[in-house]
C-alpha cells in the first residue's frame, strides 16, 4: 500500500512539474500583458482608402510577378506617387534580380538624426495570382501608415520601404528587395532602432484552421487576431509594439516570441535578423489561417478592411511611442 502511495505521490509530482512547465513556456512564448499605450488624437487609417489601395493592386496592374516586370513596374509608380503625395521624401533603389532590374521604393519622414524604424513590406506575389492577402495588404497599409504618420510629430528618423522580388524564386536569396535594403543600412552604418515588416495583414476568420497541435495550446481557435512575431531576442521590442496595438484599437492583438522553426522567418523581417537588427513581423498568421495563401482566391473581397486599419492604427501607434522611447 505504501509503495502505490508513494506512486501516486510521484505521478502527482511530475504532473505538477509538467503542468508548471507548459505555463511558463506559454507565458514566455506569448507575453501576455495588461498594459497599453494609448494612440495619441489625430488621423487614422481609413478602411476605403486601404480597399481602394488593394483593389488597384490585384485588378490595375496584375499579375504584379518577377515574370512581368512592367507590371511590378506599374505597381512601384503607384507607391512611388502615393508616398510622394504624403510629402515623404522618396527614393528608389534599384537592383538586378533573374536578370531583370526592379525597385524598392522608399519614403523617408520624421526627423534626420538618430537610429531609424523601418516599416516595410513587399508588393509583389507569388505567380500569375491575384495576392490580395498576400501581399497587397501590407503594401496597402504601408501606403496608409505613410499617410498618417506625415500628419503627425515625429522626431525620430522614419523609412517606409515597399519591396520587390520576396516571393520565389528569390526567396531567401540575395536577389531579395529586403536583403537589398538591408545590405545597404549595413554598408552606410545607419543605425537601425527597430524594423516592422508587414505581411499579409487583412484576413480575418471565425477559425484558426490550421494550428499545429502545441500552438493550439497557447493560441485562441478563432482568426480574430493579429500576431506579433519575432525570436526570443526580439522579446523588449514585441512587448513595446504589442503595448501600441493594444492602445490603439479594441482589435485583439498576440505575440509570439521564440524559434524561427514555426515559420516566423518567413518573410522580409528576416533580412534585417541576418543583419543583427532586431525585427518583428505583422501577420494575420498567413497560411496557418487563411486557406487563399497562393490561390487564385485570395481576393480583395475575402478581406476585412476595417480590422486592416486598426493594424495601420496599431503600427503608427507603435512607431509614435518608439519615438517617444516608451
Amino acid at each position: 500500500m505504501r509503495i502505490k502511495r508513494r506512486i501516486v505521490r510521484m505521478l502527482v509530482g511530475i504532473l505538477v512539474v509538467l503542468v508548471l512547465g507548459v505555463v511558463g513556456l506559454r507565458v514566455a512564448i506569448t507575453q501576455p500583458m495588461t498594459g497599453r499605450d494609448p494612440l495619441p488624437s489625430g488621423a487614422q487609417a481609413d478602411p476605403e482608402a486601404l480597399r481602394g489601395r488593394v483593389l488597384f493592386l490585384c485588378e490595375d496592374v496584375k499579375p504584379r510577378y518577377y515574370g512581368r516586370p512592367e507590371n511590378l513596374s506599374r505597381a512601384a509608380d503607384y507607391i512611388r506617387d502615393a508616398f510622394g503625395a504624403t510629402g515623404a521624401e522618396v527614393t528608389e533603389q534599384t537592383y538586378e534580380a533573374g536578370g531583370d532590374t526592379f525597385r524598392n521604393v522608399i519614403a523617408r519622414l520624421g526627423g534626420k538624426n538618430g537610429p531609424r524604424i523601418i516599416v516595410g513590406a513587399h508588393y509583389d506575389v507569388f505567380g500569375e495570382l491575384p495576392g490580395a492577402d498576400d501581399n497587397a495588404s501590407g503594401t496597402a497599409g504601408l501606403l496608409e501608415v505613410a499617410r498618417v504618420l506625415a500628419s503627425r510629430d515625429i522626431s525620430v528618423p522614419v523609412e517606409l520601404v515597399a519591396y520587390s522580388t520576396e516571393e520565389p524564386p528569390f526567396f531567401a536569396s540575395p536577389q531579395m528587395g529586403s536583403a537589398v535594403h538591408a545590405a545597404s543600412l549595413i554598408e552606410a552604418k545607419t543605425p537601425v532602432k527597430a524594423m516592422i515588416c508587414l505581411e499579409m495583414i487583412g484576413y480575418f476568420s471565425g477559425e484558426q484552421s490550421s494550428w499545429s497541435s502545441p500552438l493550439r495550446l497557447f493560441y485562441p481557435g478563432r482568426g480574430d487576431f493579429i500576431m506579433i512575431a519575432g525570436r526570443w531576442r526580439d522579446r523588449p521590442l514585441i512587448a513595446d509594439i504589442k503595448r501600441s496595438f493594444r492602445g490603439a484599437s479594441d482589435l485583439d492583438a498576440r505575440s509570439y516570441c521564440g524559434p524561427t522553426s514555426m515559420g516566423t522567418d518567413l518573410s522580409d523581417h528576416r533580412n534585417y535578423w541576418a543583419n543583427d537588427i532586431s525585427a518583428v513581423m505583422i501577420t494575420d498568421t498567413a497560411f496557418l489561417r487563411n486557406s487563399n495563401y497562393h490561390r487564385t482566391t485570395d481576393r480583395p473581397d475575402t478581406l476585412d478592411y476595417d480590422r486592416m486599419a486598426n493594424v495601420v492604427d496599431g503600427v503608427v501607434n507603435a512607431v509614435i511611442h518608439l519615438d517617444l522611447g516608451e
